[in-house]
């Protein structure tokens, strides 16, 4: 699978990977939903860590298609919310 961190790049993720990301992504809904700053950043940070912990650096003139995107580390809430708006971020 591959996925895409906005404004950072593109990852492979190994098979598996998604479940586990699902989960804290579940967490950032719940920030996005409370409008919890605190708590959305710090639910961003970890998602977008273990996503590049788990994941290999394509390199930059690799063309894949991504199935997922990701928001960078500077997305905001409403940014995020508008994203989620289709059910989240990742699949489940």
């Amino acid at each position: 699978m591959i996925i895409r961190i906005m404004g950072e790049g593109q990852f492979r993720l190994p098979e598996g990977a998604v479940e586990e990301l699902n989960h804290l992504d579940t967490d950032l809904e719940s920030a996005v939903e409370r409008h919890d700053e605190d708590a959305f950043h710090t639910a961003l940070r970890k998602l977008l860590d273990r996503a590049r912990d788990l994941g290999e650096v394509l390199p930059p003139d690799a063309i894949e298609p991504s199935d997922l995107i990701l928001p960078g580390e500077g997305a905001t809430i409403e940014e995020v919310r508008d994203l989620l708006a289709d059910g989240g971020l990742i699949p489940g």
